[in-house]
């Protein structure tokens, strides 16, 4: 039952719509490099494409009905879209659930320090990464500061072409000898991703050297709440002086009270404040296209943002039209890459409370019908999966693996060794799904992650069917999953693109 290329069966106007979808993608990727900037375009799209805030239609007390549709969002970082059915609620929704987070490194909350006339950030990893392939390249810092005050200071820094970048540092061959001699796991120390910030030294006296000097730019914003905000206000740029540099800085730590400096005159921020920030270090630079034939695309966070944004799209696809038949669901989830924890992950009751709300809304209140909407729901758990990549053959099972070009992949479960950590999607549901697939003529592929005992995975998808609703893990195929740089194939993401709007629709 081998799966051909989906590439094969494209005439002129399916290229036409899949590097319009591939242009899209590659910008979404590339400025949503943290689940806060994932939530927010987001809400940006589905506010373009009608659809209001559920905390307005609350507070105006709205009745919904079959064609509204509505959003909200869990501290900025996790948001829910519905589309009001024609249906009741209670008989069930067609839902869409992907991961808006990627692997990372977090910057401490005490991060700031100076050795041998550098200043670097201390960072914790974020995720299952392979620390190696985190130094020696180009890192871009976004997040946000929160101050004292209320002021929340978004800031972005290593993007635009004159923004400096950041790195983690690796020491040179001619001296590494033994750390080649270290187990992959252990080449490069979690403590030792300290990320390069600066070494300029402030001038003793504080007058001689000027930090309007400097090159550093940035897209840093003022926003009102870390969760969401209408008003934005530039912060524009400004010379400094030597004046606010604190004398007992100056001496006894030059370059770290230059780097202060700057970050206080530039953008107000002292060094208590990085107290409360949520800083994140990711790669530098924009998504590409990748091959010659630019068939494929490279860019950092494709796990799963590569899913999150094709299920997205097919949401706010059904604006276009009539209400659909079931309520329609997209619900983006922070935390999956640390186990789906937290307020902001699906182990949360953010998704649970925003049905509820919106059910409530629909005349459907009581917690009874809630659980049965949520039982005789059925959902496409959206992750990305294994892509056989032919210089590691011998971890892939031929026969049930994923391979790019090929189309959407369906995992009927996925785990470690004995299926541990596993939804099992059962049979009846499958031949559902691939219904849905064959009749809007979807190329799609199953697969598993791996060979059996090679590793494993897992996904969201045990989260929601605690609620007793039919749920299957579908992506797209990766390559150099969880690296700084994935690769995916643009027909797996017009394929997904595809495949979540049948589902949406017809499920």
């Amino acid at each position: 039952m081998e799966r051909g290329s989906a590439w094969k069966g494209y005439g002129a106007a399916d290229i036409e719509q899949l590097e319009a979808l591939a242009g899209d993608y590659r910008q979404f990727i590339s400025t949503c490099k943290t689940e806060r900037e994932c939530c927010a375009e987001s809400v940006r799209q589905a506010e373009a494409a009608g659809y209001v805030a559920l905390s307005t239609a609350l507070r105006e007390g709205r009745r919904l009905r079959a064609g509204d549709k509505v959003w909200a969002t869990s501290q900025g970082k996790a948001v829910v879209l519905v589309h009001i059915g024609e249906q009741p609620m209670e008989q069930g929704m067609n839902i869409l659930g992907a991961h808006i987070d990627s692997p990372r490194l977090d910057v401490k909350q005490n991060p700031l320090y100076e050795k041998d006339g550098f200043t670097l950030l201390d960072t914790h990893y974020y995720g299952g990464i392979k620390k190696y392939q985190w130094v020696a390249l180009p890192l871009a810092i976004h997040g946000v500061v929160a101050k004292t005050d209320g002021e929340v200071v978004e800031v972005v820094v290593g993007e635009d072409a004159d923004d400096p970048v950041f790195c983690v540092t690796d020491l040179l061959p001619h001296l590494g000898q033994k750390q080649m001699e270290k187990k992959g796991s252990e080449v490069v120390e979690g403590e030792d991703l300290d990320v390069l910030v600066g070494n300029r030294a402030a001038a003793l006296g504080g007058d001689a050297q000027s930090l309007g000097q400097s090159s550093l730019r940035c897209g840093t914003r003022l926003v009102d709440t870390p969760a969401q905000s209408s008003e934005v206000v530039t912060v524009p740029d400004q010379d400094a002086s030597g004046d606010n540099l604190p004398k007992k800085e100056e001496e006894k730590e030059a370059v770290k009270a230059f780097l202060l400096g700057m970050l206080r005159e530039k953008y107000g921020i002292e060094e208590e404040d990085f107290l409360s920030a949520e800083l994140e270090v990711v790669p530098a630079g924009a998504a590409r296209d990748m091959g010659f034939d630019r068939s494929m695309i490279i860019g950092y966070g494709q796990d799963d943002r590569v899913c999150a944004y094709t299920s997205l799209r097919a949401q706010l696809a059904l604006a276009e039209g009539p209400a659909p038949r079931r309520t329609a669901v997209c619900v983006l989830v922070d935390k999956e890459e640390i186990g789906s924890v937290g307020a902001t992950g699906m182990e949360s009751a953010f998704f649970e409370n925003a049905i509820a709300e919106v059910m409530a809304l629909a005349g459907e209140e009581g917690d009874l019908r809630l659980r049965r909407a949520l039982a005789a729901s059925c959902m496409l758990s959206s992750d990305v999966s294994a892509g056989v990549d032919p210089a590691y053959a011998s971890v892939f099972e031929p026969k049930n693996s994923a391979y790019l070009g090929r189309g959407l992949v369906f995992n009927k479960y996925t785990g470690a060794r004995g299926k541990s950590g596993s939804n099992d999607a059962r049979a009846e549901f499958v031949a559902r799904v691939r219904r849905v697939m064959d009749d809007a003529q979807v190329s799609f592929q199953t697969a598993e992650l791996g060979r059996v005992d090679a590793g494993g995975g897992g996904t969201i998808a045990f989260i929601p069917a605690r609620f007793g609703m039919d749920v299957i893990d579908s992506g797209v195929p990766v390559l150099s999953m969880h690296s700084p740089w994935e690769v995916t194939s643009k027909a797996d993401i017009y394929e997904a693109r595809r495949g979540y709007e049948a589902f949406l629709r017809n499920a």
